[in-house]
């Protein structure tokens, strides 16, 4: 029985990066050798065991053939005769079918190191195909190490081209779709991600409703750039600069899904976008499988993240009954991250990417004058019922015309 070191903490150590998991292969051992040391066994499909001191995984040196649709579709051999090289030609790229021994060897037969010198993504083998979820894990490790430099080899952009033409991808579950594409959020440039599923076709197949954003043109006195493609991503990549909430990262990426659905005749203007966008949120969630918060916050920015670059121009009372469809007098979290959203719109624009956006503290100001209104006085001056809340709302004008319109009245 011989033990490796493989995967992601072989890689992220030649990168110098830190190993956040340590995942290790174990070759000619049987599942009782390894329950009688001690080890307690969690795979269902396929042994995999956890050591009982660390807890890190161990799993029996495996070899899969493909025997259906999907990612789901495999026959799993595994046994002492199975070798080091036939496990590691199982995996994704070479980057990370690389293995080391406990003595710090490096087994690498499929020049996995060689490419991460070269700062190249390539599939290891054709068995690459057999699992269309790999298309986006690639583009996600493309999103992860673009800033290093890496780039997709070109004969795997090609493959993962195939396997989308191929149909393979229409099999992907959408909790498994979401999943690649929550944890591509948070990498550090998340727009690639999405650059990459467009250049070998797979976001038109999973995520159409973004990719039909291409090609669609704005005014260009407010977006130099022009594309509205182009705006949400340089967006959602201004948004990760600031965060790393999903719920955040998603919202800045949807917020202009209506220009989608704007009258071409029209075109570059978009009105009426908002709430197209916002309309089509629901739908797309329960389709997609979005967790509930995410898709809140995102039908939200969609609605009116033209409320907050404007807010100078709103009434008193729209600033309040916007405070009120944000949930902000419950949930006072979600200015914090709607202003984030409608920060990343306004600076993802070429030339407008150090640009001030004060709207947001106006904002947050407004909130904050918004709840330090309490019902005990009214309740205390004898109010009940519904006329308390009427009485709220009424202070809460106040209070926030205090803020925007310090020497006026406020209008309604």
């Amino acid at each position: 029985m011989n033990i490796y070191l493989v995967g992601g903490a072989v890689r992220d150590q030649y990168l110098n990066l830190p190993v956040k998991d340590r995942d290790w292969v174990v070759v000619g051992a049987r599942p009782q050798q390894l329950l009688d040391l001690g080890y307690k066994q969690v795979g269902a499909d396929f042994p995999v065991f956890l050591h009982p001191q660390t807890h890190e995984e161990y799993a029996l040196a495996r070899t899969e053939r493909k025997s259906g649709h999907g990612y789901s579709g495999f026959n799993v051999h595994f046994d002492p005769d199975v070798t080091l090289e036939d496990d590691l030609a199982r995996r994704d790229l070479t980057i990370n079918a690389m293995a080391q021994a406990e003595n710090g060897e490096l087994f690498d037969p499929y020049q996995g190191l060689q490419d991460l010198e070269q700062k190249k993504l390539r599939h290891v083998t054709e068995a690459f195909r057999e699992d269309p979820l790999r298309v986006l894990r690639v583009a996600r490790f493309a999103a992860r190490y673009d800033h290093l430099g890496f780039t997709v080899a070109d004969e795997t952009l090609q493959l993962m081209h195939s396997m989308v033409t191929s149909g393979e991808l229409a099999y992907l579950t959408p909790e498994r779709v979401w999943t690649e594409l929550s944890k591509a959020l948070t990498e550090a440039t998340p727009s690639t991600f999405f650059n990459i599923l467009r250049q070998c076709g797979a976001l038109k197949v999973v995520f159409p409703e973004l990719d039909r954003l291409f090609g669609v043109p704005q005014p260009m006195r407010w977006h130099p750039e022009i594309d509205t493609g182009i705006h949400v991503l340089k967006a959602l990549d201004t948004a990760r600069k600031q965060t790393n909430q999903v719920a955040t990262l998603f919202a800045s990426l949807c917020h202009d899904l209506g220009k989608g659905l704007t009258p071409s005749a029209h075109w570059p203007s978009h009105r009426g976008h908002e709430s197209l966008g916002a309309d089509l949120i629901p739908g797309l969630a329960k389709k997609y499988r979005w967790p509930k918060q995410v898709a809140d916050l995102t039908e939200k920015v969609a609605r009116y993240h033209t409320h907050c670059h404007r807010i100078d121009e709103l009434k008193p009372s729209t600033i309040v009954k916007l405070l009120g469809d944000l949930n902000a007098f419950r949930q006072p979290e979600t200015v914090e991250n709607f202003v984030l959203a409608c920060q990343a719109d306004a600076r993802g624009r070429s030339g407008f990417e150090q640009t001030d956006y004060p709207q947001g503290d106006v904002l947050k100001a407004c909130l904050e004058a918004c709840i330090d209104v309490t019902a005990q006085p009214f309740i205390d001056d004898g109010l009940t019922g519904k006329a308390i809340g009427e009485a709220m709302n009424s202070a809460r004008v106040q209070a926030v015309a205090n803020i925007v319109r310090p020497s006026t009245p406020p209008r309604g």
